[in-house]
């Protein structure tokens, strides 16, 4: 789906190549910890239901520093969210400093609307397509009418995997006492989970069944040869994922969580480029008593080519939360005297 920032698609570009980590985490008997992780992650999934029921403001920063750490390109974005025809819209308020002229900010919006209505029918007749075959509905994909807001900032959506928690210990954050908790994924990266794989491999068997030719074998060999190759991919990820949570155990809050990286030499062309650094973050505030929203969420990448180090970094912050108001309407003039 096209996007009228470009560099919302880095979000999701460098969590897909970063990794981070110690070492696999063996499978266990369930624990306390996994029993106060699943409730956590249940808790997530309560605040991330919660969230489509706002709308905020929001600032978007991105830049890259070349070699001594000189400027190469940066922005800074400022948007305001509202209601319109049931689609949470992003709308712009200000370019570098520069207040956005009406016209630029309808037609962004229209754009913005466009791009959400495709996106919704795509997902409609996706699942309307597995369910024609008789498969499950595909419960990677979140409502059809999530905000956008919403799925970018839980852009690590990982899942429970008991045995692969371990506590770190207590800390402050905040001023609010949490347990760090360190997870060591197994499945993070996978493509699909091991039923689906296995439903789609009989699949594949049944379709190469009276296959003869020799141009069909080959075919079926190259596709052996990509698949292997792509779970050898998703296992070397996996392996190399390590995230930090910090959860507040009196309500089972994640309040902060991270991916940092630690090897990633395994990964195309790494003679070439080397990954020095690969971090993202997401941290939630409490703009309501006992009602958990996001606050931030943020990446760091490091890379070092032959002439010098480079870096990038791109972050998001949200304020001013405040419950939708479906006949809500941006006012410029307003939003410039607040």
């Amino acid at each position: 789906m096209p996007r009228p920032a470009p560099f919302l698609s880095a979000l999701a570009l460098f969590v897909v190549v970063s990794a981070g980590g110690l070492a696999q985490a063996p499978a266990s008997t369930s624990t306390d910890l996994d029993a106060f992780m699943a409730r956590a992650l249940q808790r997530r999934d309560v605040d991330r239901k919660t969230l489509g029921d706002y709308v905020l403001d929001e600032v978007e920063t991105f830049e890259i520093l070349g070699p001594g750490r000189a400027p190469i390109n940066r922005f800074k974005r400022e948007y305001t969210w509202y209601v319109r025809d049931g689609i949470h819209v992003r709308s712009p308020l200000k370019y570098d400093g520069v207040p956005i002229s009406e016209s630029d900010r309808r037609a962004y919006e229209e754009r913005w609307i466009n791009s959400e209505n495709e996106r919704r029918k795509h997902r409609t007749e996706r699942e309307a397509e597995r369910a024609k075959e008789g498969k499950a509905p595909d419960f990677a994909l979140r409502p059809v009418n999530e905000p956008r807001f919403v799925s970018e900032s839980y852009f690590l959506d990982f899942k429970f995997e008991p045995g692969n928690y371990y506590l770190a210990g207590r800390e402050k954050l905040d001023a609010q006492e949490v347990l760090r908790i360190d997870y060591l994924p197994t499945h993070l990266f996978d493509d699909d989970n091991d039923e689906g794989r296995a439903e789609r491999d009989a699949e594949r068997s049944k379709e190469k069944k009276g296959e003869s030719t020799k141009k069909e074998e080959r075919a079926s060999k190259r596709e052996q040869r990509e698949q292997r190759t792509e779970q050898d991919f998703e296992r070397k990820m996996n392996k190399t994922a390590q995230i930090t949570l910090w959860v507040d155990p009196t309500n089972h809050q994640i309040v902060k969580y991270t991916f940092a990286n630690v090897w990633m030499d395994f990964l195309p062309a790494a003679w070439l480029v080397r990954i020095d650094d690969l971090h993202a973050s997401m941290e939630m505030g409490q703009p309501f008593q006992r009602v958990w929203l996001p606050r931030n969420i943020s990446i760091h990448a490091g890379i070092t080519l032959a002439n010098g180090s480079f870096e990038a970094a791109y972050r998001r912050d949200f304020s001013r939360y405040r419950k939708a108001d479906v006949s809500s309407r941006v006012s410029i003039p307003k939003q410039e005297a607040r």
